[in-house]
């Protein structure tokens, strides 16, 4: 297949799904009522409420797009976004082409510190989601570096042994947690947009366009880092560089795990996508790995809540898709590293 055609796909695949999704539900929309709906809010608040389009749809209509569907959508596709650039990041940082944020931990920590402030303490959700996500990275990379070195082996090792750790006392928040609030936390860490709002919207949307601008501004760095010790020939601090790359990962990760639970393998499956379509720069992969995990969230979100007659749990959809990507990359690198 032509590389342009492919590269203009990848680009124009959010506008795409953005708009088809939104025609997608219970009560279908058509494609010309949202269009004409968005149109006539932008105009409004543009002109400050002088000009107004007369809108002969149904007023339901309005309810269901801006109330229901536009923040649902959003929220995903912001979500799918900050997946996609974390597994990116990671995968260069540590040069290792299975990593994610999901496989080594992160996540994991995220939900025990959101779990944590959802059930026992008066804090903020995202505040002890970020903490524990860096918690869990520490730990990660500690245990994973032997003799100096962190292999694709120890730190894949490392990373189920800190998943597991948070996991465990997760569960026991839920084992201690009140009944009226375990319902919720049990179908949140799942995996859902089903309580997005634009609340939400906007508390998740400032750390994850925050971070995808650093990391896109910084995104020559990752080449350099991808080289390994050679980095620090050419005068990178490699130490530092990961602790600024790491702790942005981390601050989306909770972002997105906060307010929608773990949603796993995005960011392992989304990067490599774009690094077999056009190769290991990042200077396209991470742009490109913007648009696409947004596109495939947002995908992925409208498939669960219309597969069946109930909301399937998009963290189930996204194992399931990651699982069998995982044991191909597994094999495909042999157990090696970033060469291999």
């Amino acid at each position: 297949m032509n590389r342009k055609l492919v590269l203009l796909f990848f680009l124009v695949s959010p506008i795409l799904s953005f708009f088809f999704t939104l025609c997608i539900g219970a009560y279908p929309l058509p494609l010309s009522a949202i269009v004409h709906i968005i149109a006539a809010k932008i105009l409004e608040i543009v002109t400050f409420g002088r000009f107004t389009l007369d809108l002969n749809y149904p007023p339901v209509y309005e309810t269901i797009l801006f109330q229901i569907r536009l923040p649902r959508v959003i929220t995903a596709m912001l979500v799918g976004s900050a997946l996609a650039v974390s597994g990116a990041v990671l995968q260069a940082t540590f040069r290792n082409p299975l990593v994610d944020s999901y496989i080594i931990g992160i996540s994991a920590g995220a939900a025990f510190g959101a779990a944590l402030a959802i059930g026992f303490l008066p804090a903020s959700v995202e505040v002890l989601a970020f903490v524990f996500s860096m918690v869990a990275m520490f730990l990660t990379y500690t245990l994973a570096r032997i003799s100096g070195k962190v292999t694709v082996i120890t730190l894949i090792l490392a990373g189920i042994i800190i998943n597991a750790f948070f996991s465990a006392l997760t569960s026991l928040l839920k084992f201690l947690m009140e009944h009226e609030k375990l319902a919720g936390v049990v179908y949140w860490l799942m995996g859902s947009f089903a309580t997005a709002n634009w609340n939400v919207v906007l508390r998740v949307a400032v750390p994850v366009i925050a971070g995808c601008i650093v990391v896109h501004l910084m995104r020559w760095h990752l080449n350099v880092l991808s080289m390994g010790e050679e980095a620090q020939i050419l005068g990178i601090d490699v130490g530092k560089m990961r602790v600024v790359y790491i702790s942005v990962v981390s601050l989306m990760t909770a972002a997105a795990v906060a307010h929608c639970g773990i949603i796993g393998w995005v960011g392992l499956i989304m990067p490599h996508i774009v690094r077999m379509a056009f190769g290991p720069d990042h200077k396209s992969l991470i742009p490109l790995s913007i648009a696409l995990g947004s596109t495939f969230m947002v995908l992925a979100d409208t498939l669960a809540r219309s597969i069946a007659t109930y909301e399937i749990p998009i963290g189930i959809l996204t194992t399931l898709l990651g699982i069998p990507f995982f044991t191909y990359l597994l094999r495909k690198t042999r157990g090696g590293g970033w060469n291999a």
